[in-house]
Formats: structure tokens, sequence, C-alpha cells
């Protein structure tokens, strides 16, 4: 809390005051000493004196609010009027009031605005409370899973980067929700940016924001993602890819807690705590020069790492069912159920994209079955995970026994219909019923 008061004893009395309730109060009795205050602690809040020994609070209030667009600005006067109340609302304040104030009504406004403060970033980030603390990224009882979770609580009490590596879908986004809405920053933002294929422009801008006419079509001021999630926590998905010349700006912001906008000249200072993930093996970045050691270092302090779907194929059930209900929520259906030989499937299966492809196949069965109960013919896998791409490594197929794969596998990914899937093989369906009798292949159906 910022205290700009040129009347020492009454300065004292509010800090005093606002002391005793929680606030860490820092003061100034001048503009210019407001600024250097200002610009060294950014204040969550700050209270100002109207007339001050080197001009007023209007002067101050617009480059406050150039440099933090969500902090609340309070107006103290002695020499209340309608004009003066309008001009300084117009200029930045969020309140006016006239002294003699109570400090015990003081501290109402001061904390009203500070949870206005936090609900303007909040809507700014995009991310509803309701939405972060309905994530678990833990959900089974495998042994890799419970690891994982053992690590990550670990974690909720410390701000220190976190880099998540896993592959792609397998919950990395998830595991950095969950660990914002547990930690001591879960009332602030959270904002997440996914870098990869972003350009260094418009990255840099995205992250660090820029002052109007810092380039071609920059008509206006953008706050960045930074300032967005300031006191709360900014999650950068696919670090690997962002850009050699993005990435000191990255390091200035964990090491010194400030960073400038693009066309600016000054810094801004601001409190994040950072959460990275990748599925790359960013050491091998390093070795390659295609991303700093000295940010990698900073970052990968802790490192989790979310186990591949294969690799805890007995959560695949809890996992399903779960997936299941919220897709039927999503989708306005109900009464679905999946049938053993559906849930045997899916713990064969080599699952390539992870949970996001099993949400995926369970939300395509729910659409087009035809039936409330999901059985393994309306489960439809992508192929290169199925096993195609492997049979050759099952040792030497004969041509019979690679066909007879090939048949089962294109009549399960026709959903059990013998009629498509003769047409996906360009035979006659009279074929691939000799063919099914032949192989003794079961599950085959007639309809179109």
């Amino acid at each position: 809390m910022l205290l700009v008061e040129d009347q020492e004893a009454l300065r004292l009395a509010v800090r005093e005051y606002l002391t005793a309730r929680g606030f860490d109060v820092v003061e100034a009795a001048t503009c210019d000493q407001a600024r250097r205050v200002f610009a060294d602690t950014h204040p969550t809040a700050a209270v100002l004196d109207y007339h001050l020994p080197d001009g007023t609070a209007l002067d101050l209030l617009p480059e406050f609010k150039r440099s933090d667009p969500f902090v609340p600005l309070i107006i103290l006067t002695a020499f209340g009027s309608i004009d003066l109340a309008v001009g300084a609302i117009k200029a930045g304040a969020d309140q006016f009031l006239t002294k003699p104030v109570e400090l015990a009504a003081l501290t109402v406004v001061i904390q009203r605005a500070i949870e206005a403060r936090r609900d303007r970033q909040k809507q700014l980030a995009g991310r509803p409370r309701q939405e972060r603390e309905a994530v678990d990224p833990f959900l089974g009882s495998s042994a890799q899973i419970r690891k994982l979770e053992e690590q990550a609580r670990r974690l909720l009490e410390v701000d220190t980067p976190v880099l998540i590596q896993g592959e792609t879908g397998a919950g990395k986004t998830l595991l950095a929700r969950w660990i914002h809405a547990n930690s001591r920053r879960s009332d602030e933002a959270f904002v997440d940016l996914n870098c990869a294929g972003l350009s260094r422009e418009l990255l840099e801008t995205e992250l660090f924001g820029h002052e109007k006419g810092a380039f071609t079509g920059a008509i206006a001021n953008k706050t960045g993602l930074f300032e967005v999630a300031h006191r709360g926590t900014v999650f950068l998905d696919e670090i690997g890819d962002v850009d050699p010349q993005i990435q000191p700006k990255l390091l200035k912001v964990l090491e010194d807690k400030q960073f400038r906008r693009l066309g600016d000249v000054r810094d801004r200072k601001v409190d994040v705590r950072l959460l990275a993930a990748t599925h790359q093996e960013l050491s091998a970045l390093v070795r390659e020069r295609k991303f700093r050691s000295d940010l990698y270092f900073r970052i990968s302090t802790i490192p989790l790492n979310v186990p591949p779907l294969r690799e805890r194929t007995e959560d695949i059930p809890v996992l399903a069912e779960k997936l299941l209900q919220t897709s039927t929520a999503e989708l306005g259906k109900s009464g679905f159920t999946l049938k053993g030989d559906a849930m045997d499937a899916m713990q064969r299966y080599a699952w390539p994209g992870n949970i996001r492809e099993l949400k995926n196949v369970i939300e395509r069965a729910v659409l087009l079955s035809g039936s409330r109960e999901l059985s393994r013919r309306d489960l439809m896998f992508e192929p290169q995970a199925e096993g195609f791409e492997g049979w050759t490594t099952e040792g030497s197929l004969t041509l019979e026994q690679l066909e007879r794969k090939y048949i089962e596998w294109t009549l399960q990914q026709s959903g059990g219909k013998v009629v498509e899937a003769a047409k996906r093989l360009d035979i006659p369906k009279s074929t691939l019923y000799q063919k099914l009798k032949q192989f003794k292949i079961e599950g085959g159906s007639a309809e179109e």
C-alpha cells in the first residue's frame, strides 16, 4: 500500500492504523517521492493526498495508471468539489474522499478496491476461479501418478519456477492450473500462453506488452500477460519454442522481477510465479544452442514429469469414467456407460495422444453410437497407435497373419459395420464376410 501525504502527523496515523490491519505500507510526501516509491515497490493500491508540495494527485494519476492499469488509486482532499471529483475520476482515480475521513471507512474502501482489482485481473486472464478449483490432474491409483501428486504438493508453499515435462496431451496444463489453484497465489490471476508457432514479435508483445507507436499498427498501449498476472501465475506451454531473442527478457523477469514493454524506455516491476511446460528435451536444445543454458537452469530447478497414459494403464478405467461424465454433460446427454470390452480395448491401446486423445475417443463414441452402452465397436482409435505401425515388431508375421490383423483393425475403425469396412478395404462385402469366417473374426454387423 502506497500512502502519499505531506502532513507527517496524519501520514503516521494512517500508516499505523493500516499496518495494524495487515497492510504493508510504504510512504511518500511529494510527487517526486511518490513516483520513485511506486516504481520501486509496485504497490497493490495507493492512497494519495490531492495537494502536495510539488504538484497534485492529478499529476500522478495518469502516470500510475500507465504503469499499472489495475492499481486502485484513492484520492483524499480537504477541498472537495464536484468538479474536482469528476476531474479526478476521469484522470484515473477509483475513489474520491473528502477529509476528514474515518480510518475504518478508508480501510473498507481500500479492501473493496483491492478486491475489484483482483476481479478485473481474473476476468482479463479468462480463468474463472470455479474452473481452476475443478481441476484434478491426479485421477488414478498408479505409482507414477501418486508420486507426481506427492512432488507437486511440495511446491505449493514456494514460488520457485517449475518445469513440467511430458508428452503432448498428457495433462501438463491441468497440472499447472492445479498448482496455481492450490498455491498461495490462488486468489490472483492465472494466465497461460502456448508459445508454439508464435513469431518473435507476436510473442514479445503478448508477454510484455507495447507502447503506442512502438511499431506499425500499435495504435494504443497494450498490457502484457506479465502485467495481467501480477501477484499471480504465468504458465508458458511449449517454452522450448520461445525465440532465442525473447529468452533473455524471460530470464530478467525471473531474476530481477522486472521487464520493459516494447517501445518503452523504463523497466516495470512485476511479481509473478512462472510455470513452464514442454514436450521437448530442453537439455538437448541447450546443447544445440537453441535454448539458453542460464534460462534452462533457472526454470528447471524443480522438474515435474507427467507420465504418458500407456505407462499408467491401470488408471484408464477411472479416467475414462470421469471423461465420460464430463463429455455427456457438455454434450447434453445422459445415461451412457462403458462395457467391459470397451475398457479392455482402451487398456490395450497405446494412446499416443494421451488423455487428450482418450477424451476425443469417448466424445466421438457418445456422438456416433446408436446405443447408450458403449462397446468396443464404438471406439475409433487412430491407426498408428492401434499397433498397425508396430506389427512388424511382433516377430515374423506371415501374409495371412498380417491380412487378418488389417481386417480386424479396419472393422474396428468402421465401428464393426461390415459394409463400411468393405468400402475401406475396397472389396465386395461378400468377400469380407468370407474373410471374417475364414479368420474366425467376430463382431461384424451388416448395418450400413
